[in-house]
């Protein structure tokens, strides 16, 4: 199993990002993917959820802002961040679960500032 994230960078408040995982090394359409995040001096937590049907959950606090969607073909899945804010600055995660076990991305890291 291989995650590999990309799309981070430094952006102002109120500003957009786009965020890609590639995933390879397993049957990418019938597992659910997520993305998680990880602020320094804080514990990794949960930003958004795709179901391999395509339900979706998310964290309350990016709610209404970030769309997490996938494409099977190309075995992606992407997270669309709107009207970021400084407190959105971490490193995001991509993560698959599969036979018990947590794969994860190396990350990229976002930068929400002026």
């Amino acid at each position: 199993v291989q995650l590999v994230e990309s799309g981070g960078g430094l952006v102002q408040p109120g500003g957009s990002l786009r965020l890609f995982c590639v995933a390879s090394g397993f049957t990418f359409s019938t597992y659910a993917m997520g993305w998680y995040r990880q602020a320094p001096g804080k514990e990794r937590e949960l930003v958004a959820i795709i179901s391999s049907f395509g339900l979706t959950n998310y964290a309350d606090s990016v709610k209404g802002r970030f769309t997490i969607s996938r494409d099977n073909a190309k075995k992606m899945v992407s997270l669309q961040m709107n009207s970021l804010k400084p407190d959105d600055t971490a490193v995001y995660y991509c993560k698959v679960a599969k036979n018990g076990m947590n794969y994860w991305g190396k990350g990229t890291l976002v930068t929400v500032s002026s």
